[in-house]
């Protein structure tokens, strides 16, 4: 506002109009009663009635000039807010950025909008009035003032009480969101954990934080509504309580009926409106500009380059995670741990491992927070890998920029010695998905689809029986049975899928979820299979504690935490694989994944 001086300056002009109108709305009907129909003078009367109908024809075209006003006033601070809210979304990756984007801003500008129409009519309203009552009779005002005041002082010593409430209500909603932003994505992470009652739990905090917030809202807003009835309702009750004795003091009929109409007509209502207005809209204001636009603190931010590196040895030894970022804290080093004198050094004759990865970066969106950032890992051949973490912190992205489905934005992802979206290593490697895909032919065809060379059906048998297809197998018809993809269960698919990548011979199989339908000791038989092949790669995102049991290693993705190693090495260092761990029930029942 103070750079829009002039703006306001033309809101201010035409809202003079308002003042006219509203004195003239109570100093017109008094004439019209005392000089016309009272004095026996009809047309005196309707004249006076006449001017205060000009009044609100002219208050009226003052009004319409306001919001065009007002609109000046209010859209380049919708755009300032814009602007602040991308540049923060950009540069801290903040998650609640489309919800002040599409929601806070917009409520931002039209509260701001309301409140300077609200303001400015009780501010100009009120003048008006007042120079009317003392227009009319200065006994007036000394009835209709001091109450008037009272009650506005009152409101205003409730505002920022009312701000620090609506803005821990605000914080509790924001609360509530995060919490469900966390829970929904993750259903299947949670039903396959057995952690439905603490997340319920956990749910619950949130909605009894926000019902107390909202009972401790409601409370000071009696207190507002208390304000209202002081400044409104007690100046009409005084002065009708004491009309007898202002009209033997020389206060007229005409005069008492004007003062009543000041105050039903122009006080009272902008009085409600600045009380709901300021009182609501107004605290609302306040706590969404601050979240909006938030005080520099001067606080230096950590850097967020995270960089990590996970190192898996080809027999026995510890891993190192070293640098700054996925691995470890910016600036500092997570624990190193060197591998035993026992494992051998490779020879430079030494294959290339089945897959290397070179400080990967990668983001959805030129903008976009990294979800994986400067990961280092190197998985041996024939090594066991499993790698697990929350939902939504890249699992799935790591699975596919190792099966070539994304490229990194930085960095190198190598199979086997080759690009992973270089033509020579797809037949190298095989990714089954969660949801695994059956076409409607034949379950030989399925099971030789990713195989170019004839396979013989003795072949596909031993391969059926060793992920653990071969009772169903045998209760479809056999090889030649055709089948309908909707008849089969997620549970089947996933094992006539799993079969047709343990036919491929791929040499990394990379499992993101693909048993997450199977029950505990299918998963096992199928997770085995894959890792028992000769020289067979086998990376597993887990759903359960004992997928990660059987690996060799596992790499606990968190962000800047990023680790890798042993089973029990990471219980002692972990927090985060410690709760998956203690969440974890080896022995559930694999559920159903729910919407």
């Amino acid at each position: 506002m103070r750079e829009r001086r002039w703006v306001v300056a033309q809101i201010a002009f035409w809202s003079v109009l308002e003042t006219g109108q509203t004195f003239l709305t109570g100093y017109a009907l008094a004439h019209a009663l005392d000089d016309g129909f009272l004095a026996g003078d009809g047309a005196v009367g309707l004249g006076w009635l006449l001017a205060a109908a000009g009044g609100v024809l002219v208050a009226a075209y003052g009004t319409g000039q306001v919001f065009r006003a007002v609109a000046r006033l209010v859209e380049p601070m919708r755009d300032v807010l814009v602007r602040h809210v991308v540049a923060r979304g950009i540069e801290e990756a903040d998650s609640a950025a489309v919800s002040r984007l599409t929601q806070q801003v917009e409520t931002a500008r039209d509260t701001f909008a309301g409140l300077v129409m609200v303001s400015r009519s009780f501010v100009f309203t009120a003048v008006g009035a007042l120079i009317g009552l003392c227009t009319l009779a200065p006994l007036l005002v000394l009835v209709v003032a001091p109450p008037l005041v009272a009650g506005v002082g009152l409101f205003v010593l409730t505002l920022r009480p009312l701000a620090r409430r609506q803005e821990d209500y605000l914080a509790a909603d924001e609360g509530i969101a995060t919490e469900l932003g966390a829970v929904c994505p993750g259903l299947r992470d949670v039903t396959a954990a057995g952690a439905e009652e603490p997340t319920a739990a956990a749910v619950e905090d949130r909605l009894s934080t926000e019902y107390e917030t909202s009972r401790t809202l409601a409370r000071w807003s009696v207190v507002r509504i208390g304000s209202l009835a002081l400044g409104g309702q007690l100046p009409l009750v005084l002065l009708l309580a004491t009309g007898p004795w202002l009209l033997s003091h020389d206060v007229t009929p005409g005069e008492l009926v004007g003062a009543l109409t000041y105050v039903t007509q122009a006080l009272l209502p902008a009085l409600h409106n600045l009380v709901h207005g300021l009182g609501s809209a107004g605290t609302r204001l306040v706590v969404i500009l601050r979240r909006l636009v938030p005080e520099e603190t001067g606080e230096v931010r950590g850097a967020e380059g995270a960089s990590g590196a996970a190192a898996l040895p080809e027999t026995g030894g510890s891993v190192p995670v070293t640098g700054a970022g996925a691995g470890s804290e910016a600036g500092t080093t997570a624990p190193a741990l060197t591998k035993t004198p026992a494992e051998p050094e490779p020879s430079p004759t030494t294959a290339p491992p089945a897959l290397h990865l070179t400080s990967v970066t990668f983001a959805y969106g030129p903008h976009a927070e990294p979800v994986i950032r400067d990961l280092d890992l190197v998985l041996p051949r024939g090594g066991h890998l499993a790698v697990v973490g929350p939902s939504g912190v890249g699992k799935s992205t790591l699975a596919g920029l190792v099966a070539g489905m994304l490229a990194p934005g930085s960095g190198s992802v190598l199979v086997a010695g080759r690009d992973a979206r270089d033509e020579g290593a797809v037949a190298r490697r095989v990714l089954i998905p969660q949801e695994a895909y059956v076409f409607g032919g034949t379950l030989g065809e399925n099971l030789r689809y990713l195989r170019s060379d004839p396979v013989p059906d003795a072949e596909l048998l031993d391969a059926a029986h060793a992920v653990g297809l071969g009772p169903l197998a045998e209760r479809l018809g056999g090889l030649g049975a055709r089948l309908e993809p909707a008849a089969l269960s997620a549970g089947e698919r996933q094992l006539i899928a799993l079969t047709r990548a343990y036919v491929a011979y791929a040499e990394l199989a990379v499992l993101d979820e693909a048993t997450c339908h199977l029950d505990p000791e299918a998963e096992s038989r199928a997770e085995r299979a894959f890792a028992a092949r000769p020289g067979g790669t086998l990376i597993v995102v887990a759903h359960r504690i004992s997928s990660a049991r059987r690996a060799d290693r596992v790499l606990v993705l968190d962000g800047p935490r990023t680790d890798c190693g042993r089973h029990g090495e990471l219980l002692k260092r972990s927090e985060l694989y410690r709760d998956l761990a203690g969440n974890w029930n080896p022995t559930a029942v694999a559920h159903p994944v729910l919407p």
